[in-house]
């Protein structure tokens, strides 16, 4: 009543005041609209919601704990297909949501899916586990199993996905960083890998499969691998295998130097190390350290002294080296050693005819042609036990007539010789031959 006779008093006061009392008016006729919109309902909506909840959580008593019985006795028995159609009814019912500890969500999910896996359903399990990740994503398990369905269906890129998640879930877990580099690596992805191989190694830096990988990443991408090699083999000195694989980097470096100094110290660490003194000789070999390298393979030698490939490696450094004794006493060592091959006899056949080469005069002298001769015998003796070495049979045979001692240098020979029936060098530069020849019945004719 006040404000209808403020309004009427308004009509003869001036325009202004009218204007402002309109104003509060509508105000006030808008609070009251409001104030009536919250008044609830008198239909009693709120109390059959109650009952509804009420009904629904007396039903999951009842029925959750049977199906949770249900579908672990299912899944204990291996019917899947049962497995799974309990499960639907679990999630249909939220049971998870009803008791967590009777029906843990990550169980139910985790079940669920694994049964569509046994049927080769990769999708629907796919499905499952993004349903209930909505309810727990931080699971590690449940992403776990969600990767192997995109892995299994061929969706390589929503499995690296969900394996970054993991890593960004639980970082320090290094069976999901191995299994991340690993997807890299198949993808051919060695950058990516390289930053996850040194996560690992963050981790454990004593990690040998991260270490080895992580070298093997490098080179892949194009990259020097050796510092890694180097820092792998610098924090476990003790490790034999880690500095072969580093001399052999430094090796293909062409820092042959570094490689050898390290093989010398493996050596030291490890004295019956035999890839290390291998590994040693044949670097020296490669290098014209003839010395270092006769040094290294008869050590090796002293380890397994049956091994008669190695003294045939003795003998050709002491042939490169020119040292035709000793070349001749390592090949006399071979034969001895290696039956039935042939070898033997080819490497003997090989000191004789490379120092006749080296050693020769012209006009040949009778100690070239016996050295020949001796050359020449020893190749048949190899090729008759199937040799496939350094031969030089053919050549010295169909030159035997200019080459070799034969009929006309014994026809020549002093009356002493012919005696005794034994002929052997008697020059400075043959002084090394301790075989002689025996004549042939032919030449005597």
């Amino acid at each position: 009543m006040v404000l209808v006779s403020q309004i009427y008093g308004l009509l003869k006061g001036d325009k202004d005041n009218m204007q402002l009392l309109l104003h509060r008016f509508l105000i006030i006729i808008g609070f009251i609209f409001i104030f009536s919109m919250c008044v609830p309902p008198q239909d009693g909506s709120g109390g059959d919601f109650a009952k509804e909840k009420a009904r629904l959580d007396s039903l999951r008593d009842v029925r959750c704990p049977r199906l949770m019985s249900s579908a672990a006795e299912y899944y204990r028995n291996r019917d899947w297909k049962q497995t799974i159609r309990v499960y639907s009814e679990i999630t249909d019912l939220s049971c998870d949501e009803w008791n967590a500890v009777y029906a843990p969500p990550e169980e139910i999910y985790q079940y669920y899916s694994f049964a569509y896996t046994q049927i080769g359903r990769f999708d629907s399990a796919e499905f499952v586990l993004l349903d209930g990740l909505q309810k727990i994503p931080q699971n590690v398990q449940l992403r776990k199993q969600l990767a192997y369905a995109y892995k299994r269906q061929g969706k390589t890129d929503k499995e690296i996905i969900e394996y970054e998640r993991l890593v960004d879930i639980a970082p320090n877990d290094i069976s999901i960083l191995n299994d991340l580099a690993k997807i890299y690596k198949d993808q051919s992805n060695y950058d990516d890998q390289i930053i996850i191989l040194k996560k690992i190694l963050k981790i454990d830096d004593t990690n040998d499969v991260a270490q080895s990988e992580l070298a093997v990443a490098y080179e892949s991408s194009g990259k020097n691998p050796l510092e890694v090699y180097e820092k792998r083999y610098m924090d476990n000195l003790d490790n034999i295998s880690y500095g072969l694989d580093y001399s052999e980097r430094l090796i293909k470096a062409e820092r042959v130097d570094e490689a050898k100094d390290i093989l010398k110290r493996l050596i030291s660490k490890d004295p019956t190390s035999k890839l290390a003194y291998q590994k040693l000789g044949k670097v020296c070999w490669e290098t014209d350290d003839l010395d270092e390298a006769a040094s290294a393979y008869e050590s090796l030698f002293k380890i397994d002294p049956r091994d008669g490939r190695v003294a045939i490696n003795i003998s050709d450094i002491y042939i490169d080296s020119e040292n035709y004794g000793k070349a001749l006493r390592w090949a006399d060592k071979s034969i001895n050693l290696i039956d039935n091959s042939g070898n033997g006899y080819g490497q003997k056949g090989k000191v004789y005819y490379k120092a006749w080469e080296s050693l020769k005069k012209n006009p040949l002298t009778v100690d070239d042609k016996i050295v020949a001769k001796l050359a020449y015998d020893n190749f048949v003796k190899a090729e008759k036990m199937s040799y496939r070495g350094f031969n030089r049979l053919k050549y010295l045979k169909d030159n035997a007539k200019d080459l070799l001692y034969g009929k006309a240098q014994w026809f020549m020979a002093e009356n002493k010789v012919k005696r005794s029936g034994v002929i052997r060098t008697t020059t400075a530069p043959y002084d090394w031959v301790t075989d002689n020849l025996s004549p042939e019945s032919n030449w005597k004719k």
